[in-house]
């Protein structure tokens, strides 16, 4: 298995606002998952998601001098850039002419997704939250979450079996859960 690029924030924010090509690159490999998760949660197509992700890196390396560290992290930033792309192609004419043709169950979960696009608490500084996890599960909830691992490619890469993958993960997140309660 490739191994996968990781930067820190700082060097991810230097790397990107010098117009670094490895610092897109690594910033794709980092959080591509989840911002293609926050789309997809919006435009409910695969096709459309894919298509905003690309548009969300280009906003991203091409606004990348305007991010502000101050205002907040670098995930928050650009997990607003995708909600609003996202956003804009369900508001988009050509996506409204498309969804004309889909069933009464898509229709349905667009109009849910559309009063309902803000990003739910979890998404908010969940990687302050980690830090009260024990080292073996904040490790796996950073690789299936933050780099988009999928379970069995945890195993492999921590050579540890796929039950116990699941049996951390399962145990970070209910004590996560703590939190937001």
């Amino acid at each position: 298995m490739k191994k996968r690029l990781m930067l820190s924030e700082d060097e991810l924010v230097t790397g990107l606002k010098q117009k670094q090509k490895l610092a897109i690159e690594a910033l794709y490999n980092m959080y591509s998952s989840a911002l293609n998760g926050i789309i997809f949660r919006i435009v409910q197509s695969e096709e459309e998601a894919n298509d905003v992700l690309q548009e969300v890196f280009l906003k991203i390396w091409e606004k990348a001098v305007s991010y502000d560290v101050s205002k907040g992290r670098l995930f928050t930033w650009m997990a607003n850039i995708a909600r609003n792309q996202a956003i804009d192609r369900l508001r988009s004419k050509s996506f409204r002419n498309d969804s004309k043709n889909q069933d009464l169950d898509n229709n349905v979960n667009t109009i849910d997704y559309l009063n309902n696009v803000s990003l739910s608490p979890e998404h908010i500084g969940i990687k302050d939250l980690l830090l009260n996890l024990k080292p073996d599960q904040k490790a796996i909830v950073e690789m299936i979450y933050f780099q988009g691992f999928k379970q069995s490619e945890v195993a492999e890469e921590l050579n540890i079996p796929l039950g116990t993958v699941k049996t951390r993960l399962r145990m970070a997140i209910m004590e996560l859960r703590k939190f937001f309660n």
